[in-house]
């Protein structure tokens, strides 16, 4: 299964072709010398990734064809905003009513929907979300792969099982070789058309390491390459981004300045937040976000959280569950409702209705084994497969109990597949 819909190049306007899916006209940006009108490619991300064959092209689009417009009716059906609003507040209908049309709503108002506790209500919230997700971006979602390469990391973070704070883990550091093998797996047998390089804070990869890795890989595979990898600097991601590199997965974890200053001793938000617009001024793709239930967070900061990934101008936004972990100092902690996790991805989407993709993360799943429907029903549209070996994987102990440790990625595809399938999602980005 393609994670892309081959589509036509329909005109070429200096970097930017426009591209026809089944009568959808899409742009995105052309890398590629030699492309011409009534070639067929792969895009990403707003990126053209690769011109495949007419022949596998036809091939592709002939088994799509049957499937395309199926998966859209069925997805149209179950983004109809038909609620009983019997026992429903009429504030709540207001604003609902304001964001459906699209009308800025204050912070008041917004913190009204956080609060939320009523399942109704709540159900509401879910299914607008969900409506606007439809109605702006139609059944695609994004299924990109994820590659852990080094689990070593210099930072002190207080919530994070990867940190130095944790003595007991396995440490392990992927071979140059190792990471290249794998990732032609990822693309050329698994058929990932993107693909996230993370690690921690990581001093065994110095830069020059770095851009070596992502020229070869670029040599060798046609991908959308995304990297994880700290705070690498700010001349660094330049020279990553001269590599070849295209986007880049860097959480600012919090909008609160003190709240970031305890959580992170000697680190500054600001530091973080200057990797995240230097990326996108060099043309990076942006994916941001931050925890959901930190001790000492507040509705406000959640909020504040939205609007400032929202502000970096992410492509992606990616807000997952705090988790604690046994050997760090946030372990007495609790992990967050579902419904608080819900109601941030419902909001985000009401905030950015046209062009947000939003990450149903791998920290949702884990606490909670339907979050993957319930977040896609709640207008996320993006899912990340891990694509790590599994004897690396279960060493990369951000949190414990990570879900999938011990599930190998074609079943983790499968599954994936499968599951949209039912919610009349197309497992694609255009």
């Amino acid at each position: 299964m393609c994670y892309s819909i081959p589509g036509k190049v329909e005109n070429i306007q200096k970097n930017i072709v426009t591209v026809d899916y089944f009568g959808e006209k899409k742009k995105a940006i052309n890398e590629i010398d030699d492309l011409k009108i009534g070639d067929y490619i792969y895009a990403q991300g707003g990126y053209v990734i690769k011109n495949i064959p007419q022949e596998e092209a036809f091939s592709i689009l002939s088994v799509w064809k049957e499937t395309f417009f199926e998966l859209q009716e069925v997805d149209l059906q179950l983004s109809r905003l038909e609620v009983e609003k019997k026992g429903i507040s009429k504030n709540l209908l207001k604003i609902l009513d304001n964001a459906v049309e699209e009308k800025k709503l204050n912070d008041e108002q917004l913190l009204y929907l956080l609060e939320l506790e009523n399942a109704d209500e709540l159900n509401i919230l879910y299914k607008t979300a969900n409506f606007l997700r439809h109605k702006h971006l139609g059944n695609s979602c994004c299924v990109h792969g994820i590659l852990e390469f080094s689990n070593y990391c210099k930072r002190n973070c207080f919530y994070c099982g990867i940190s130095n704070h944790n003595a007991s883990i396995e440490r392990y550091r992927m071979t140059k070789e190792e990471i290249l093998k794998n990732a032609e797996k990822a693309v050329n047998e698994l058929s990932f058309q993107t693909l996230v390089l993370q690690c921690g804070e990581d001093s065994g990869f110095d830069i020059d390491s770095l851009v070596d890795l992502i020229k070869e890989i670029k040599s060798r595979l046609q991908v959308l390459i995304f990297i994880s990898v700290g705070e690498i600097g700010l001349k660094e991601l330049e020279l990553l981004y001269e590599a070849g590199a295209r986007g880049l997965l860097m959480r600012f974890e919090t909008s609160n300045s003190s709240l970031y200053q305890k959580l992170h001793p000697n680190y500054s938000l600001q530091n973080r937040i200057s990797h995240i617009e230097k990326a996108y001024k060099l043309g990076y793709l942006v994916i941001t976000g931050s925890l959901i239930g930190l001790p000492d967070q507040t509705d406000l900061d959640l909020l504040n959280d939205i609007k400032l990934a929202k502000s970096l101008n992410a492509e992606m936004y990616s807000f997952g569950p705090f988790i604690p972990h046994p050997f760090t100092p946030l372990k007495n902690f609790n992990s967050p409702k579902v419904t608080k996790i819900l109601k941030v991805l419902a909001l985000t989407r009401i905030l950015d209705p046209q062009n947000a993709k939003i990450l149903v993360t791998s920290a949702f799943e884990t606490i909670e084994p339907e979050a993957r429907k319930l977040g896609l029903m709640a207008g996320a549209n993006s899912i990340m497969l891990n694509a790590t070996p599994k004897e690396y994987k279960k060493h990369y102990q951000i949190y414990p109990g990570r879900v999938y440790n011990d599930i190998d990625i074609k079943e983790q595809i499968d599954g994936t597949i499968s599951m949209l399938r039912s919610l009349g999602r197309s497992p694609t980005d255009l």
